[in-house]
């Protein structure tokens, strides 16, 4: 299994984007049922790809066609209560705040499925909540 961050679909469906290619290669060789995002993705997604500036914005409807497109091949993976209480005390236990919760989020739910890989282009901020996990947190 293989976890993609919300930063990897959002280069892929932004044509434009610095990192469209490299975003796309990876989406290309994803199998269905093999790939996985946390279930909060979907939103950040959502709301990235329709609140970027006119010109590359997209429409809410197409947006969600995206994200329909995405949803064939993978698997949105969702923590229960207890797993984002676990996640928020081993942040508090590491002193990290702000932000850096929605990366350790993320990182939760790709321990959940035991993602070999799991591809960002924050790698940086995924090493930093999982450094147990920084050989497998790449860039695509």
């Amino acid at each position: 299994m293989i976890f993609l961050d919300t930063s990897v679909l959002v280069a892929i469906a932004q044509v434009d984007h610095v990192h469209h290619v490299p975003s796309r290669e990876l989406w290309n060789g994803c199998a269905a049922k093999e790939t996985a995002v946390s279930a909060h993705t979907l939103a950040e997604f959502y709301s990235s790809v329709t609140s970027m500036p006119p010109g590359v914005r997209l429409s809410g409807r197409d947006a969600m066609l995206a994200l329909e497109t995405f949803l064939r091949r993978i698997a949105p993976i969702a923590l229960t209560a207890n797993e984002y209480i676990e996640t928020l005390k081993s942040c508090a236990a590491a002193g990290l705040t702000g932000g850096t919760i929605y990366d350790a989020l993320h990182v939760a739910c790709a321990r959940k499925v035991n993602a070999e890989r799991i591809y960002t282009w924050n790698v940086r901020h995924f090493q930093r909540v999982a450094p147990d996990l920084a050989e497998r947190i790449v860039a695509p």
